[in-house]
């Protein structure tokens, strides 16, 4: 019994880091703002588009448009209006899947647009970075070019004895040379 309190603590406790994520909680909010954005389309498709393309099918077939385009395959006319019953037909909605291929290619416009600009920038980014990196080395090789150049300078306008002893003899170039002499 101990044991199965203590996997449940581990499991609620996995759980929870996994919870704390910021990936999950990113996705969470893609997942809204997707089904958001596909009420969006949908009007978009629905409102807008549909009447113009029924409009422009019924300029040139001269009938309903997208709303009056059905394949039937079992045809029921209504006895009372002798109209098509729709509700007892069987019979494929060609407006609808217009419709549908419509919708999934807004939403997939949308979608590469947005990942494009996410890799645009992405690759500002990348390029700015790489440019700041650039220039830091560039700006570090300066300063140790100048730094060496002081040096020299400086080794050449002090007087051989108070030069630096160097790391072979502990020596001064003054005082090598001075031994070189006897």
């Amino acid at each position: 019994m101990k044991k199965e309190k203590k996997d449940k603590k581990g499991f609620f406790k996995e759980f929870k880091e996994f919870i704390a994520r910021g990936n999950v909680f990113d996705l969470a909010v893609g997942v809204i703002i997707g089904g958001a954005f596909t009420a969006i389309v949908n009007a978009l498709c629905n409102n807008i588009l549909k009447p113009i393309i029924n409009w422009i099918l019924a300029l040139i077939v001269g009938e309903k448009g997208l709303d009056g385009v059905y394949t039937y395959l079992k045809k029921v006319t209504d006895p009372v209006t002798g109209g098509v019953d729709l509700v007892n037909s069987i019979y494929i909605d060609w407006g609808a899947f217009i419709n549908a291929v419509i919708n999934f290619l807004l939403i997939a416009l949308v979608l590469f647009l947005i990942i494009k600009a996410m890799m645009a920038i992405k690759r500002a980014s990348e390029a700015t970075k790489e440019k700041l990196e650039e220039k830091a080395a560039e700006r570090a090789a300066k300063e140790a070019e100048e730094a060496a150049k002081k040096e020299a300078e400086l080794n050449a306008t002090v007087p051989v004895e108070y030069a630096p002893k160097t790391e072979a003899g502990d020596e001064s170039p003054a005082e090598e040379a001075d031994k070189k002499e006897e």
